[in-house]
């Protein structure tokens, strides 16, 4: 199996996910610096697995799959990170870090789900949840470096950052719940198999569709 070079550098991105732990835990104010190179290189790939794979054609849908998981893993560790530094309001950074998380996981629940039933046009990417992602990778950033510059105070505006980020994820949330909420409550998706045999049988035609592809 050859790799492509989009998804080397999606895989590029989870290996930094160690270096940025590793980083964190070590001494001296320069680490803070480094975790805040790792993050940005992180998010640089992010966007450069995207583009080469639209620019040379070599979008798959292991690339499809494995990007979202990529990104998801690096801000999950970032945000258990700093929810263990957080020395003041730590109850509402916890809360406002696990929001944002479990929110990534809802999402993408909810967009397997869709995909597997052929809706997932449903909660296509908004411009909220763009914006939140924008405020998102921007607190992370300010939060992993910390100390200030001058008499700029990083990790108070990160915060602050992190709590608006938080505010728009519920907002993004209710966006996409509420898109494919005729979906949600159709009846037909809420009948009971009648044995296990059938459930599988139901479950595994869309990954054959996927291998014919």
């Amino acid at each position: 199996m050859t790799i492509s070079p989009p998804t080397i550098l999606t895989l590029l991105r989870i290996a930094l996910v160690p270096v940025l732990v590793l980083f964190f835990y070590l001494p001296g104010h320069w680490a803070n610096l480094a975790c805040v190179v790792v993050f940005v290189l992180a998010a640089v790939t992010d966007w450069a697995d995207g583009f080469l794979a639209r620019k040379m054609g070599q979008m798959s849908r292991f690339g499809a799959f494995l990007d979202p998981v990529a990104d998801k893993i690096m801000v999950a560790t970032a945000l258990i990170l700093l929810v263990q530094r957080q020395e003041q309001y730590e109850a509402l950074f916890a809360i406002a870090s696990a929001i944002i998380v479990g929110r990534e996981i809802t999402i993408s629940a909810l967009r397997e789900w869709l995909s597997e039933i052929g809706e997932s046009a449903l909660v296509s990417v908004s411009w909220v949840g763009k914006t939140k992602t924008a405020f998102q990778m921007t607190a992370i950033g300010f939060l992993l470096y910390h100390d200030n510059m001058g008499w700029i105070p990083i990790a108070f505006i990160g915060e602050l950052l992190l709590y608006t980020a938080a505010a728009l994820t519920l907002w993004s949330m209710w966006v996409y719940l509420k898109s494919a909420w005729p979906v949600i409550s159709d009846s037909r998706h809420h009948e009971y198999y009648k044995d296990k045999d059938e459930m599988m049988a139901d479950t595994a035609e869309p990954s054959k569709e996927s291998k014919a592809d």
